[in-house]
């Protein structure tokens, strides 16, 4: 495989480069960087600055802002505004439900939703999971039941994530109880003003409430909210989930991660010198980067891979990007653990109003909520014992 860019493609590389590192305020980039959360605001200024410049949805349909781009320009597209610490863009609205929308809604509902998902005038949250039915979406509860124009929904979602700030929610719901799990299920979107409507926080152990359960108490639904067609909901579940997974491995980010790491090793002591003069230390570090390395050169040869790609069939060794891509993202959050050492003990997210400065340096207060809220990684868009199984039969044969 030829890892050379060509020209035009180094000049596309460069030319974003550019742009995510002038246009993106470096107020929320620093944020980004330390692993700070990010304000509502924030995800908004950021998306549609992106937006403006057309930067915001290249992987929608081109009529609706996305771009011709080559495999290649889209992991470069990835690969710079993760290296560049910018956000990327809300992914609820545009890896979610603005692709589904474009794909398989009406005319007039891509009207409707489209140009407004795409510059943040809508806020999304996804709700899909439910108690009680782990990995298995198809034993989704949440009822909607027609009442001549209306669905009636009545259930509860799980792990909603930035439901807080969600202005409309995009749904699977039963509406065929007779039928297959799969066969009887519908996608509908869902304006969270709606009465019946609850929006309960779960509290994570890195202290953060970025997950919330969400309550539907005859909720009253319009019957042109419906995505396509009743009772196909399942079809565009699975081509949600595909574009989900697209950029799991965070490459770029963790590049960042690892040069950030570099930089506070140099400020923190051990032994009375640099930690990143430690032998053990830079045997970690180094560790991680060789595999960080072996991660970038497999997602090219996915990149480069454009046959399958084409043929819209999923690449199984994208399977072994989300698995790797996670592993190390956690080894990474360790590595700081390390660099900040005892300064990562006290719980400080929430300092707002008290009188007692921080204890340590800025840097180290993330420190432990990162490395908590990171073991999630190895579970969402697909747990990694999934991959694994996945691996073994598709690539291994197994």
């Amino acid at each position: 495989m030829d890892l050379n860019f060509t020209e035009e493609e180094i000049a596309f590389r460069d030319d974003v480069r550019r742009f995510f590192r002038s246009a993106i305020p470096d107020s929320i980039r620093a944020k980004v960087a330390e692993g700070e959360g990010l304000t509502r605001d924030d995800m908004i200024q950021s998306q549609r600055i992106l937006n403006q410049h057309g930067y915001a949805t290249p992987n929608w349909p081109v009529e609706w802002g996305g771009k011709p781009w080559t495999p290649v320009q889209v992991y470069l597209y990835q690969d710079e505004m993760q290296l560049a610490n910018v956000p990327s863009p809300i992914p609820f609205n545009v890896s979610m439900v603005g692709p589904v929308i474009a794909q398989f809604g009406c005319q007039e509902i891509k009207q409707r939703f489209l140009p407004a998902t795409a510059n943040a005038d809508i806020f999304w949250c996804q709700g899909f999971s439910e108690p009680g039915s782990g990995s298995d979406l198809a034993s989704l509860r949440t009822r909607a039941e027609r009442k001549g124009d209306k669905y009636v929904v009545n259930g509860q979602k799980i792990w909603t994530t930035l439901a807080q700030y969600g202005e409309w929610i995009f749904c699977l719901v039963r509406t065929d109880t007779d039928a297959k799990q799969q066969e009887g299920i519908s996608f509908l979107l869902i304006d969270m003003k709606t009465p019946g409507i609850t929006v309960r926080p779960i509290v994570l152990i890195d202290g953060g409430r970025e997950v919330n359960e969400v309550f539907f108490d005859n909720v009253e639904v319009p019957v042109e909210n419906l995505v396509g067609e009743e009772n196909k909901g399942w079809d565009y579940a699975k081509f949600l989930l595909g574009n989900e997974r697209t950029g799991i491995a965070r490459v770029g980010a963790s590049k960042a991660k690892v040069a950030r790491i570099k930089e506070l090793a140099a400020i923190e002591q051990s032994g009375g010198r640099p930690l990143i003069q430690d032998p053990r230390f830079r045997e970690k570090l180094a560790s991680v980067e060789i595999e960080l390395k072996a991660l970038e050169m497999t997602q090219l040869r996915v990149v480069a891979d454009e046959r399958k790609m084409a043929k819209g069939r999923p690449n199984p060794a994208s399977s072994i990007l989300k698995l790797k891509g996670s592993v190390i993202q956690q080894q990474l959050t360790e590595l700081v653990m390390e660099v900040v050492g005892p300064y990562a003990m006290p719980y400080q997210r929430d300092f707002d109003g008290r009188n007692e400065p921080v204890v340590g340096p800025d840097y180290a207060t993330e420190a432990a909520p990162m490395y908590f809220n990171y073991r999630k990684v190895s579970i969402y868009g697909g747990s990694n014992e999934i991959q694994r199984n996945i691996i073994a039969k598709a690539i291994l044969g197994l």
